[in-house]
């Protein structure tokens, strides 16, 4: 479970990185259905890759821990289910958007709680190698 986590958690902000930088450098050429969206979207669009790129980084520097910090992870996974539910508040309010939009959603949404599962692994696998007479911990 511990490797798991951290395999997830460095994808995840490796992810999100290039995702983030995608949207820099592309603008809304970068989403599905709104490359004619204008450059108030466009500039929207741009902020968000940026904020995007940064939630990247704070997955990584999660992923560098030993052990993966579990309120981080909480929080990150935290604010990934803020924004699959997010999703779902759009389309209740204002429609079905491009199918894309729908897969983000579906990832959003049943990523979050395998993190929130997961949020303890390492640092219960720490422990118990400690416990064993194992690895120091970490400071040590």
């Amino acid at each position: 479970m511990a490797k798991a986590l951290r395999v997830l958690t460095w994808t995840m902000g490796i992810a999100c990185v290039a995702i983030g930088f995608l949207h820099i450098l592309l603008g809304n050429d970068a989403m599905p259905g709104i490359a004619d969206a204008g450059p108030t979207v466009g500039s929207f669009g741009r902020f968000m890759g940026a904020v995007f790129a940064g939630y990247g980084v704070a997955w990584i520097r999660a992923a560098r821990q030993a052990p993966v910090p579990a309120g981080t992870v909480r929080w990150l996974a935290a604010v990934l289910l803020l924004g699959g539910l997010a999703r779902v508040l759009s389309i209740v309010v204002d429609g079905r958007p491009h199918w894309f939009q729908l897969v983000l959603m579906a990832i959003e949404l049943g990523l979050a709680p395998v993190y929130l599962w997961l949020a303890d692994a390492d640092a219960d696998a720490d422990a118990d190698e400690r416990a064993r007479g194992g690895a120091q911990p970490t400071g040590a």
